[in-house]
């Protein structure tokens, strides 16, 4: 889950779909973890919210995009 938002830009859209999936498993992990006690640092589920939230605005841009150049 670590990648930047470099790296991210530089995936294709089915690598983020994958990203943007397995960033999902790992922050529903990080809550059921957190509920058992089980979890020392919270704030890695902050920042899978945000990394989700990263990947999420670089897939809408990309739609927006393919949007406008169809209509060109």
């Amino acid at each position: 889950m670590a990648k930047s938002t470099a790296e991210l830009n530089e995936l294709s859209l089915g690598a983020l779909v994958d990203e943007l999936r397995a960033t999902k498993q790992e922050a529903l992990n990080l809550r059921f973890r957190n509920a058992t006690g089980q979890l020392e640092n919270s704030a890695g589920i902050r920042a899978a919210r945000r990394q989700i939230a990263r990947i999420n605005t670089i897939i809408r841009q990309r739609e927006i995009a393919a949007a406008e150049a169809d209509h060109k």
